[in-house]
């Protein structure tokens, strides 16, 4: 088929997803217009604001939080797809829900989360993958960039961990199809990520390149399960990783990104996927220094097999080299793997238009009901009576660590065990010395510990003098501790395997704490499976 050069052109306009910002000036969103109406993109990448997309964090520009986003990004994708001839695709990073980039609207649990949740209760899974779908189409958002098929086998790793189900390869791959199928029932387009696995680096690739040491037999065995099995279930599309693996790159350190080796011998040929592939965003520092040529990175994506270019920084220069470098065919088949996700997500015939409003009561009544599935007994040394004795003997004393005393876990135990009460929120503004004498009149403890972060960075930003109050605490008295965040934190608590009872509850959302709260009141039995290998000290 004969085709003009600006026609072809207004094709490879398709393959262009470059990220816009909730956030954005007026001279931006104009921009991002001018984009559209003069190169026919094919879709947008929603982030929150500049400082807020990934590569930035560490120029550590200050985020500004904004109530009203969620209103702003629909009028927005409003205004994109009116400048759009073709209706613009419109995706966004929403692996734990729209809040992941928009605040002020409904949360759902972290992966590591869900991946406590015993393998009987996944259809919680495919219901966390449903509301989320439901909660994009509201905004009029047809393509979430989620969930992990990342194997989270390396406890070091900066930029995975809770963001996957974790380390078990089947269960990974069942939550992840279940999370896919949810999506897929109310219409919105899935992804899996970050092929061939990011699980197994302890590099994060916004800033570097991570190296995957395995072979092609050990990629297969492990990392390579969860992809296979969504290509068994017609998985959207895939998304790749920044990360190396020489083993497939005849021992060079070549980003997947950019390897036909990985993309098209491997995912394509060897594994016999067809459908749409994502690069992951080609402004991450692994590969937005490599080219000093505006265009050459994403011709380079472009012709080791992507699809679509994620984050794509220039445009008119890109659609160029692609111009001037691909053969028609390799344009014409990218083209319609683009028009058939299009024609999935409906938006062809013009219906681009938002669903309507969120629905916070589900997200809330679906959140109890995971919590109520996923709290982890990890210690239990001790009776239920315990807490009753110690309380009937004014020797019961309530810590709670990094939140207030008037959190919503303690609010639901002072119905049945009141008790006094101590908080160490941050150093500025509670003193441990005066905490630790306080407690010396009591010799049964009751700890929460609500992580400040959930990325490992700085010890989760828990305070070594905390640490060292944890210590001191467990060594001397009977203490039972339940921890709102990460199990990561677990092993760099020193002495934890001296408490008497150890409970994971994974998240601080209200729901979270309320359910634990009630399960140690009436002694409730804990479901939840650990999802990762921890090594407590």
């Amino acid at each position: 088929m004969k085709m003009t050069a600006e026609a072809l052109r207004q094709r490879i306009g398709q393959f262009f997803f470059p990220a816009v910002f909730i956030n954005d000036t007026e001279e931006n969103i104009q921009e991002t217009e001018r984009l559209i109406r003069e190169h026919n993109i094919g879709g947008l990448t929603f982030f929150h604001s500049r400082a807020s997309a990934a590569t930035n964090y560490e120029s550590k520009q200050k985020i500004v939080f904004n109530d009203d986003s969620y209103e702003k990004i629909k009028a927005l994708i409003v205004r994109y797809q009116k400048a759009a001839s073709t209706p613009l695709l419109i995706s966004i990073d929403a692996e734990w829900g729209l809040a992941m980039r928009i605040e002020k609207t409904p949360q759902y649990p972290y992966a590591i989360t869900l991946g406590a949740l015993p393998e009987s209760k996944s259809h919680l899974v495919y219901e966390v993958g449903k509301q989320i779908g439901l909660d994009l189409k509201a905004a009029g958002i047809q393509y979430n960039l989620s969930p992990l098929a990342d194997i989270n086998n390396n406890p070091n790793n900066p930029v995975i961990g809770y963001r996957s189900f974790g380390e078990n390869k089947e269960k990974v791959a069942h939550f992840a199809i279940e999370y896919l199928k949810g999506q897929s029932e109310v219409g919105v387009l899935g992804c899996l990520k970050h092929f061939p696995g990011h699980g197994n680096t302890n590099v994060d690739s916004h800033l570097g390149l991570p190296v995957l040491k395995e072979t092609l037999e050990e990629l297969l065995e492990n990392e390579l399960v969860p992809f296979i099995k969504g290509i068994e279930n017609n998985v959207d599309s895939i998304m790749i990783g920044h990360l190396a693996v020489p083993s497939l790159n005849d021992g060079k350190d070549t980003s997947a990104t950019l390897s036909k080796a990985v993309i098209q011998d491997l995912l394509r040929d060897k594994l016999g996927y067809n459908g749409l592939v994502i690069s992951d965003a080609l402004n991450m520092h692994s590969v937005s220094k490599l080219y000093e040529t505006k265009g050459q990175l994403e011709w380079e994506a472009f012709n080791a097999g992507n699809d679509v270019l994620c984050f794509a920084e220039n445009v008119p220069e890109g659609i160029e080299a692609i111009f001037q470098n691909a053969s028609p065919d390799r344009i014409f088949e990218s083209y319609d793997r683009i028009m058939n996700a299009k024609e999935k997500a409906g938006i062809l015939s013009g219906n681009t238009s938002a669903s309507g409003e969120l629905n916070f009561r589900n997200a809330s009544l679906l959140n109890t009901k995971i919590a109520e599935n996923c709290i982890t007994k990890i210690i239990d040394n001790s009776s239920n009576n315990m807490f009753f004795e110690a309380q009937k003997n004014n020797q019961f004393a309530k810590l709670s660590l990094y939140k207030n005393t008037e959190n919503d876990f303690f609010k639901t135990l002072n119905s049945k065990l009141p008790s006094p009460e101590f908080a160490f929120e941050n150093l500025e503004d509670s003193n441990i010395s005066e905490i630790k004498k306080e407690l010396e009149n009591f010799e049964t403890i009751l700890i929460s510990l609500f992580v400040p972060k959930a990325k490992p960075a700085n010890n989760f930003e828990v305070n070594d003098e905390v640490f060292e109050l944890l210590s001191d605490l467990l060594q001397t008295k009977k203490c039972i501790v339940y921890v709102f965040g990460n199990p990561y934190v677990l092993p760099l608590i020193p002495n934890l395997k001296k408490a008497s009872g150890l409970i994971q509850v994974y998240q601080d959302f209200e729901e979270f704490q309320k359910t634990a709260g009630k399960q140690l009141l009436e002694n409730i039995s804990c479901d939840g499976i650990l999802p990762v290998n921890i090594e407590i000290q």
